[in-house]
Order: C-alpha cells, then sequence, then structure tokens
C-alpha cells in the first residue's frame, strides 16, 4: 500500500491516503471528469505496477450520501452476519428480482442503484460470502468491486 500512495503521489494527487490493505485509495484532485481519471489512474496502474486493475471511483459527496441512507438500517444481525456494498462501475441491469433472497436464505440483496448494490450474508444458513458474490457476478453486467459496509465507513471517514 506504501507504494501505492506514492505512486499516486508522484501522479500529482494530493492528500493520498491508502486503507485497509484492499487497495482502497483517498485522494484530492482538480480533475473533474470520472472517466478520464478513471483512465488515468489504471494507464498509471498498469505503467507502474504492470497489471490491468480496473478503477471505480467514488467522490466525497456520493460516500456521504450513501452513509447517510445507511441501506443496512432496521436489519437484525448476527455476529457472523455480513454487511456489504458492491460498487458499480456503470449501472447494471438483472434478471434478478429485487430484494432477491437466495434458496438457503443465506444471501439477499436489499437494493441496487445505478452505483451500488446492499447485500447481506448469513454464513450460518448456507454458503456464506464466496456463493453470495458469485450471484452477483452472473446476475450483474458490470465492472465491480465489493466492501464490508465497516471498510465503506472508513473509507468515508477517511474523506473527510
Amino acid at each position: 500500500m506504501d507504494a501505492l500512495r506514492k505512486a499516486f503521489e508522484d501522479w500529482g494527487y494530493e492528500n493520498v491516503k491508502t486503507l485497509l490493505a484492499s487497495g482502497n485509495v483517498v485522494f484530492e484532485t482538480q480533475e473533474a471528469d470520472p472517466k478520464s481519471l478513471r483512465a488515468e489512474i489504471e494507464a498509471g496502474i498498469k505503467r507502474v505496477f504492470g497489471m490491468e486493475i480496473r478503477v471505480i471511483l467514488r467522490s466525497e459527496k456520493e460516500m456521504r450520501a450513501l452513509v447517510k441512507t445507511n441501506p443496512f438500517k432496521g436489519i437484525k444481525t448476527k455476529s457472523d452476519t455480513q454487511l456489504y456494498i458492491t460498487f458499480l462501475s456503470t449501472p447494471s441491469k438483472s434478471k434478478l428480482k429485487i430484494p432477491y433472497k437466495s434458496p438457503q436464505g443465506d444471501f439477499k440483496i436489499l437494493e441496487v442503484t445505478k452505483g451500488h448494490i446492499s447485500s447481506v450474508v448469513d454464513p450460518s444458513l448456507g454458503n456464506g460470502t464466496v456463493a453470495a458474490m458469485s450471484i452477483l457476478e452472473k446476475g450483474f453486467e458490470s465492472i465491480m468491486t465489493t466492501r464490508n459496509w465497516n471498510t465503506v465507513l472508513k473509507v468515508a471517514k477517511a474523506m473527510e
């Protein structure tokens, strides 16, 4: 993550922070066009690290709005319940009826917006997170990345 932070700084981004060793980067830029910014970062990652990585960006305003709406309020959780936000690169359509519940009841999709999917995994009822991510990948035609709700909250806080 230190190398990733340094790369972002070398590319001219300001107030760069990396979080949780999972590719989360918070930074400031004057670039207003998300498509140009994404292309610039993807090219930089390929050039510096030799990897083709699809980047999904969210502004501070978007993250603040997501945290404020809290798609998980009212959800009863157990100690092993996982709350996930899957960020989409582009709006995606699915044949799944939303809200969706898997046959075992271990995976629920609460909502789908143009930018994210909110879901809940209860491993005690069935297959768990790996099977849930497979459902998302098959059910939605979009480049995506999934983060635990606690990670989303940490990223949003780092943007303040």
